[in-house]
């Protein structure tokens, strides 16, 4: 018997990628029900070779659904998520609303899958930010194996993070410079075309921003909160695909060989990684993939025991859709959820 699985935010980047991504993946559904706010009433979005047509998100009756993949924003799911895990329904929520809460578990399953055991208290099982998702998936087996004491990270990150309106924006700046006309910003706070911004989300007292935070914080609560982590994030004119530059110091010993094979055989990681032209991947190429590809593994000789790695992945996917229907995926082969 399949579940009944409703996508909630069906027309944004993620909530499209979340209908294809179960479709790709053969999620034993018996109905999908595709919801968005008032404005997108009827609106169809593709499932498969199906077309559905959206439903109000405002008013759907929950009762007999037992998924919602939630990736409506912070404020929608802050309303509806609490209301919906009370009728029963597990909601897998993308947004920022509830990861830091202590009892809603912050899963990727590559990573923390036992973590999930939790999620009964509410219903609520958060995804990760996107930088966040890749980011662990690279770092774990490697803590496994050394211990890490400390992270740095610089985050290259595509403008379809920030929603259609910033893949939008580049198109439309790119194409204003090459024809004279006026470069306008309206989703970003400087322009996007031809160069990158060193802001993403709001400033935060200590001079962090927002997204910054988030990495450190998630990292903690689902790696190990012993880690030391500081971030970077910095918002680059490239459709799809997060990139990551990463310095990790370890407490014992490790080689960049011997991450190099631990990588190769870690679960969700692809290396590419030759020293020669090309032989490293970017994130024009990671657009679509379900990996968390690691290059440019090497030794750094500045600290004892530290290691640097470039890390690339589709935040569309393993970012967002993927991750949450991986997290649904563990739950039906852990027998912790019944189609109702």
């Amino acid at each position: 018997m399949g579940f009944k699985v409703a996508v909630a935010g069906a027309t944004g980047n993620v909530g499209r990628e979340m209908l294809n991504i179960l479709s790709e993946r053969d999620f034993p559904v018996d109905e999908v029900v595709a919801l968005a706010s008032s404005r997108s009433l009827n609106t169809e979005v593709s499932f498969g070779d199906k077309t559905l047509k959206v439903k109000n998100l405002e008013n759907y009756d929950f009762a007999g659904t037992d998924i919602c993949l939630m990736s409506a924003g912070g404020a929608v799911s802050l309303k509806y998520s609490p209301q919906i895990g009370k009728q029963g329904c597990v909601v897998i929520d993308n947004s920022s609303a509830f990861r830091y809460e202590q009892d809603v578990p912050l899963i990727v399953p590559e990573v923390n899958p036992d973590a999930i055991m939790g999620f009964s208290k509410r219903n609520i099982i958060a995804n990760p930010n996107c930088s966040t998702a890749q980011l662990v998936v690279a770092l774990k087996p490697l803590h496994d194996f050394a211990k890490i004491k400390r992270v740095v990270v610089s985050t290259y990150q595509s403008v379809s993070g920030a929603g259609k309106e910033g893949m939008d924006e580049l198109f439309h700046q790119t194409r204003a410079v090459f024809v004279a006309d006026p470069v306008e910003s309206k989703k970003f706070t400087k322009r996007i075309a031809f160069n990158v911004i060193p802001h993403i989300d709001s400033f935060m007292e200590d001079g962090y921003t927002k997204e910054e935070w988030k990495v450190l914080a998630e990292t903690k609560k689902i790696l190990d909160p012993a880690i030391k982590v500081t971030c970077t994030a910095v918002r680059v004119p490239v459709f799809i695909g997060h990139a990551e530059s990463v310095n990790i110091e370890f407490e014992r010993e490790i080689t960049a060989e011997e991450a190099r094979n631990i990588l190769r055989d870690a679960p969700g990681c692809q290396v590419i990684d030759k020293h020669e032209n090309g032989g490293y991947i970017t994130p024009y190429e990671s657009a679509g993939e379900d990996a968390t590809f690691i290059s440019r593994i090497r030794e750094d000789a500045t600290v004892e025991n530290g290691l640097n790695i470039w890390v690339v992945s589709d935040n569309l996917r393993k970012g967002a859709a993927l991750n949450a229907i991986q997290i649904a995926e563990l739950m039906v082969n852990r027998g912790l959820l019944k189609a109702k």
